[in-house]
């Protein structure tokens, strides 16, 4: 991980919207920051965000089975990750992030949204969620997550 002193930004990709959240540079608290329509300029959206927050490392999720074997959609995410990798000028790390999606549902859910109202904030909240798996591991000692390599074209 990066200094442990600087930002962390999370991004929990989708085939539609990506998710990001980040964290203070105390490494204390994970909070949403906007949710991005996927597409061929997402590597420069996320690197102007990486740029704006100061983030010393970018970390994504990576969406293993519940068995922890990688499927079609961790595959998907590794190519996404390396073409982050190439762009956006900092250390990027995927980090196991089953059930992110599932549980921010369930607490916007239980903060009083609307399946309807939560579509707009769910990918921002489960980016929250992998990022706060991280600061808790970090907090307690752990190293999390593999290191990607930026895949030039």
């Amino acid at each position: 991980m990066a200094e442990p002193s600087s930002v962390l930004l999370a991004v929990d990709l989708g085939s539609a919207r990506v998710g990001v959240a980040a964290c203070d540079a105390g490494r204390v608290l994970a909070y949403p920051v906007t949710v991005l329509p996927a597409g061929e300029d997402l590597p420069d959206r996320v690197a102007a965000l990486v740029d704006e927050l100061g983030a010393g490392e970018l970390v994504v999720g990576y969406p293993l089975a519940l068995d922890g074997t990688a499927g079609i959609a961790a595959a998907h995410v590794v190519t996404q990750a390396e073409a982050l990798a190439a762009r956006v000028g900092v250390p990027v790390t995927l980090v196991d992030e089953r059930m992110s999606t599932a549980e921010a549902h369930r607490k916007l859910r239980a903060a009083g949204r609307t399946a309807k109202t939560a579509r707009r904030v769910v990918d921002a909240q489960a980016a929250v969620g992998i990022l706060e798996s991280v600061l808790c591991a970090l907090a307690a000692g752990r190293t999390v997550g593999q290191r990607v390599e930026a895949k030039h074209g």
